[in-house]
């Protein structure tokens, strides 16, 4: 009698049929929640792509860091193919390459519309950056202008000396350090365990990032700055993305272009939505300029250093963003 393998190989045999190969599917992670304008935005494209696909490509979304995966590392992950595609926030990136670091640098971008407008001069060096290390881009998306979340009020620059704050980049690190505060360089998904242990005094973060992420239940206080309106990118490896069938890479572009519209027009009524939801969980929301100018005062020298590490490029997109 035959066993059940040999007969279906002889099935085939006879029709030429063969079995179906299984479905594709990528994972797109982000360290930050669903809620947060990096996690609707990576929600959006996985259903965009799985639906412009077909069925030859399934994207699923992964929010809050899965497998532990920070923004500071997706880079080398997708490169290694450990997964497919990742959104992550840019200013993490800044060791890899100065022009990761373009859009969180201190009080350069203060609005959605500066940052699309960053975006539009520097997107070929971000889309070279990302070539360089066999990967690309898939599509950005605009962070709510940057704050301080704290559990006290600061009233006054004085407030910032010895403030143990969570900061998101070398610049921001460096920014805090030379304002009198004493800064932490960790990653979102790391804050919140750390605050519980009252390891934080304060986070720098956007009102929406803290709001998707309940920061209000730790910190209810938030400081207006427009301290910066960074952006996230969303890439995949360019090897992955090379081995699909060509409809499916245009599918994966479609969707990339359709997510980044819809996330730069939904920027348009976050701010509003944000500062309502902080203000219903009892966030105290406060403009303090005596603050924000010690802060613009220790920028100074962070801009002038990314410049030069930056080189030609750097000052050029800078030269080309400021001429508007």
């Amino acid at each position: 009698m035959l066993t059940r393998r040999p007969l279906l190989a002889s099935l085939l045999a006879v029709t030429g049929a063969r079995p179906a190969a299984a479905e594709p599917t990528w994972t797109l992670a982000t360290e930050y929640p669903r809620t947060a304008m990096p996690g609707e935005g990576v929600a959006h494209f996985a259903a965009a792509a799985t639906r412009l696909a077909a069925g030859a490509l399934t994207v699923t979304p992964g929010f809050d860091a899965p497998n532990g995966l920070r923004s500071a590392a997706m880079l080398r992950a997708v490169a290694e193919g450990r997964i497919e595609a990742a959104d992550a926030f840019t200013g993490a990136l800044g060791g890899e390459a100065a022009i990761f670091q373009l859009s969180a640098l201190p009080f350069l971008t203060a609005s959605a519309a500066d940052t699309e407008r960053l975006l539009r001069v520097a997107r070929p060096a971000y889309r070279a950056a990302l070539a360089a290390r066999g990967l690309t881009l898939l599509y950005a998306t605009p962070w709510p202008a940057s704050g301080i979340w704290s559990r006290r009020p600061l009233p006054d620059a004085a407030a910032l000396q010895g403030l143990k704050i969570r900061t998101y980049d070398a610049a921001s690190t460096a920014v805090m350090r030379a304002a009198g505060a004493t800064p932490a360089q960790i990653s979102f998904a790391d804050a919140a365990p750390r605050l519980r242990r009252g390891e934080l005094d304060a986070v720098l973060s956007s009102g929406d990032g803290g709001a998707g992420a309940r920061l209000w239940e730790i910190l209810p206080h938030f400081t207006v700055l427009d301290y910066a309106s960074p952006l996230s990118l969303a890439f995949c490896a360019t090897a992955a993305l090379d081995a699909l069938p060509a409809a499916v890479r245009e599918a994966l572009a479609a969707a990339g272009g359709e997510t980044e519209a819809r996330q730069f027009v939904a920027i348009g009524t976050r701010l509003a939505e944000n500062e309502t939801r902080m203000r219903t969980n009892g966030v105290t929301i406060a403009a303090i300029p005596a603050l924000r100018a010690a802060l613009t005062e220790a920028a100074a020298p962070v801009i002038a250093d990314w410049e030069t590490r930056a080189g030609a490029e750097g000052t050029a997109i800078l030269a080309a963003y400021r001429a508007g």
